[in-house]
C-alpha cells in the first residue's frame, strides 16, 4: 500500500471536524511553501474573502474558502485547539450533520457581515482593511451555539467552574471591544458567526433547524469526508474478542439512548426533556 493510500484511509477514519482540521493545517502549509518559494501566495488568495462585493463575482467560493485560510500560526493554533474542544463535546449531544451546518454557516454569515458593512457604511467610520481570512466566525457559531441551547451548564477553567452563559457574554464583549481595535474586519466576522450561532440556538430549542435547506450542500461536502473505513479488525484471541463485544455493546446502549434524546430534541425541543435526559446528555458532553 502507498503512502498515499495509507494517508487517505487515515483522513477518511477522521471524524468530519478532525477533516476540517487538517484542511487547515494543510492550507496553512501550503501557503507557508508558498511564500517561501514565490515569495507570493498567489494561489492562495483565490480563497481569500475580498472586501469589495464586485471581487467577489469572479470568486464566489471564497464566501466559504476564505475560513479555511490562515496566515498567521497562532491564529490558526487558536482556531483549531478553541474547535476541537467544542467539537468533543458537541459529538456528544448532536449529529454530525447539526455541528457541520452550523460551522459551515457561520463562516457565511461572517463573511457575509464583513462584505455588509464595508459596502454599506461610509469609509469615515471605518479602518482600512484588505481581505478576510480565517475559520473564526465558524468557531464562535459553534461556541455561540452550545453557549445559547445550555446556558446553565459549567465547564472548568482552571479551578473554577464558570457557566456557559457567561463565557458567551465574555466572547461577545471581547468582539465589540474589538470593533475599535486593529482587527476590526475580523471582529465584524465574528459577529456574524455569532450572530448565526445565537439563532441556530433559539430555533434549535422550538425544534426548528436552520440549516435544512443547506442540507444538500452540506451533502455533498460530507461526501468528501465520508469516515468508513475499508479495514477490518479481526480478533483472534476468544478471550479478547468477548471483552470487545462486551464493550462494543455498552457503547452501543449509550449511543443509543443519546440518539433518542436528541430525536426528542429535535421534535419537542430542548425544554420537552426530563431532568434526567438533561443530566444524561451533560454527563455525556463531559
Amino acid at each position: 500500500m502507498s503512502t498515499l493510500n495509507r494517508l487517505q484511509i487515515k483522513f477518511k477514519s477522521f471524524n468530519v471536524i478532525e477533516q476540517i482540521i487538517v484542511l487547515n493545517v494543510g492550507v496553512f502549509i501550503l501557503s507557508a511553501l508558498f511564500g517561501a518559494l514565490k515569495g507570493d501566495v498567489w494561489l492562495i488568495r483565490y480563497l481569500e474573502l475580498p472586501r469589495d462585493v464586485f471581487d467577489l463575482i469572479y470568486q464566489p467560493w471564497s464566501i466559504l474558502t476564505y475560513g479555511f485560510v490562515h496566515y498567521d500560526f497562532f491564529h490558526l493554533l487558536f482556531n483549531m485547539l478553541v474547535l476541537h474542544y467544542i467539537a468533543r463535546i458537541l459529538f456528544n449531544l448532536f449529529q454530525k450533520r447539526l455541528i457541520l451546518n452550523i460551522y459551515l454557516l457561520g463562516i457565511i454569515f461572517g463573511g457575509m457581515a464583513y462584505l455588509l458593512v464595508y459596502n454599506l457604511f461610509d469609509d469615515s467610520y471605518l479602518k482600512s482593511v484588505g481581505v478576510l481570512v480565517g475559520a473564526s466566525a465558524g468557531v464562535r457559531a459553534l461556541l455561540i451555539f452550545l453557549c445559547v441551547y445550555l446556558p446553565d451548564n459549567e465547564v472548568r477553567i482552571l479551578s473554577f467552574n464558570i457557566k456557559l452563559l457567561y463565557i458567551a457574554l465574555v466572547m461577545i464583549g471581547f468582539d465589540f471591544l474589538g470593533l475599535v481595535g486593529a482587527n476590526q474586519g475580523g471582529n465584524i466576522a465574528h459577529l456574524g458567526g455569532a450572530l448565526l450561532g445565537y439563532l441556530y440556538a433559539v430555533q434549535f430549542k422550538n425544534g426548528k433547524d436552520l440549516g435544512s435547506g443547506f442540507n444538500k450542500f452540506v451533502s455533498g461536502i460530507v461526501s468528501v469526508f465520508k469516515t468508513k473505513s475499508p479495514l477490518k479488525t479481526v480478533h483472534k484471541r476468544a478471550s479478547k474478542s468477548s471483552v470487545t463485544k462486551s464493550s462494543e455493546f455498552s457503547e452501543l446502549n449509550k449511543q443509543k439512548q443519546i440518539d433518542l434524546i436528541l430525536d426528542k430534541i429535535s421534535k419537542s425541543g430542548y425544554e420537552s426533556l426530563t431532568k434526567e435526559e438533561k443530566e444524561f446528555l451533560f454527563r455525556a458532553g463531559k
